[in-house]
């Protein structure tokens, strides 16, 4: 038979003030936000042969 340890959950933990962390998430209830969503990123490289792309046709990130 296997011997049981009971163990005892820990909240997570965060550098600094918890409620300093909870302040800088963007959280969305209903449709609000507490924060404006990061802007989209416009740099890459244009893609040869989407055709009719339906999620935009800019390549991201080491190229070659």
């Amino acid at each position: 038979m296997s011997k049981i340890t009971k163990v005892t959950p820990k909240p997570p933990t965060y550098p600094g003030d918890n409620h300093s962390y909870v302040s800088e998430l963007a959280m969305a209830v209903d449709g609000l936000r507490s924060k404006a969503y990061p802007e989209p990123k416009t740099t890459g490289i244009k893609m040869r042969g989407a055709g009719a792309a339906t999620k935009g046709v800019m390549c991201r990130g080491p190229m070659g």
